[in-house]
C-alpha cells in the first residue's frame, strides 16, 4: 500500500496531505525556562507518527498540553479541524483524543473490568434522575460490558476481568490502559512511552496492538526512547530537542540525520580531538 506521507518533505514543520493534528506557535514556559518552542506541527491522520528525543526534550510537555493536562503559555491547536486548545483532557476524550502515561495509572482498587466500562463515555447511569430507574440505562450497560470483554480478550486480559487492577503487573497495566483508552472510540490515541520497563515476549504484543490500532484506522502519535521500536513500527518520525522540532522525516531519513545525531550524541561527538568518555 502506498504511504500516504511518500511525497512529504522530511523537514520540520512539513504540511501532510490530511493532518488530524495541527500544532501552531506553542510554547510552555516553567519561570525562566521554555520547556516547549513548536512553531508548526502536523500529524498525518491514520498512520503511526513516533516523537523522538534525548531526555528532557519536551516530549512529555508536549504530550501534557495536546491533551488538556497542562497549558501553553502560548499558540493553539486544531484536532480534526475544531480548535481544541482550551478543551481539559475529558472534553478532548469525548472527542476522539485519548492517551495513555508513562507510568501507567490504573484505578488499583477497582477490577480490570470496572476500569474498563468507567472509560466509556455518554453513560445514561452516571446523571442522578436516570441512573434510579434501570430500564434507562441497563440495556447501554450491558453494551459497555459486551465492548469491554472483547477488548480485554484482545488484550490478552480476559482471563483477569474480575481481579483488582492494583494486583496486575507492569506490563499488564500498560495493556490495561492501551484497552482502556480504546472504550472511547477515538480517533487519536497519544503513547507515552508504551514499551519503558515491559519485557521482550510483552513487548511483542504491545508492537502487534500499536500496528492494529493503524490498521483499524486510528492515528496513532508516540513517545519512545528505543530506537528498535521506533524505526519498526513508525510511519514518519519527529524528532524534539531543547523544546523544539528539529527533524521529521521517514524513520529511514532520521537514522542518519545529522541534527539528529548532533541532539543525541552532542555537537562535538565527530570533532578532532574528542574521545568517548571526555
Amino acid at each position: 500500500m502506498t504511504s500516504p506521507l511518500k511525497d512529504v518533505a522530511a523537514e520540520p514543520g512539513s504540511a501532510k496531505p490530511d493532518p488530524l493534528l495541527v500544532v501552531d506557535g506553542v510554547r510552555r514556559d516553567f519561570g525562566g525556562m521554555r520547556a516547549v518552542d513548536v512553531e508548526h506541527l502536523e500529524v498525518q491522520r491514520g498512520v503511526v507518527t513516533g516523537l523522538i528525543g534525548p531526555n528532557g526534550a519536551g516530549k512529555t510537555t508536549l504530550f501534557n498540553l495536546l491533551t488538556g493536562f497542562d497549558r501553553p503559555s502560548a499558540g493553539r491547536w486544531t484536532f480534526d479541524g475544531q480548535d481544541v486548545t482550551t478543551l481539559p483532557a475529558h472534553r478532548l476524550a469525548r472527542r476522539g483524543m485519548v492517551r495513555t502515561f508513562q507510568l501507567t495509572r490504573v484505578l488499583a482498587r477497582l477490577t480490570v473490568l470496572e476500569n474498563m466500562k468507567l472509560a466509556a463515555t455518554g453513560q445514561r447511569g452516571e446523571r442522578l434522575l436516570p441512573a434510579l430507574l434501570r430500564p434507562l440505562w441497563g440495556g447501554q450497560e450491558a453494551e459497555i460490558e459486551k465492548r469491554a470483554d472483547a477488548l480485554l480478550e484482545r488484550f490478552l486480559l480476559h482471563t483477569r476481568r474480575d481481579e483488582y487492577a492494583g494486583y496486575l503487573s507492569g506490563g499488564q497495566r500498560k495493556l490495561l490502559e492501551m484497552a482502556r483508552a480504546l472504550m472511547v472510540d477515538p480517533a487519536l490515541v497519544l503513547l507515552d512511552e508504551p514499551m519503558a520497563g515491559v519485557n521482550p515476549a510483552l513487548r511483542q504484543d504491545l508492537l502487534g496492538h500499536i500496528d492494529g490500532l493503524r490498521r483499524s484506522g486510528c492515528t496513532v502519535l508516540f513517545v519512545e526512547h528505543d530506537m528498535d521500536v521506533v524505526m519498526e513500527i513508525s510511519d514518519w518520525v519527529v524528532c524534539m530537542a531543547q523544546g523544539r522540532v528539529i527533524a521529521e522525516g521517514t524513520p529511514a531519513s532520521i537514522v542518519g540525520n545529522p541534527d539528529v545525531i548532533d541532539a543525541y550524541l552532542g555537537s562535538t561527538h565527530d570533532e578532532p580531538g574528542f574521545r568517548e568518555g571526555e
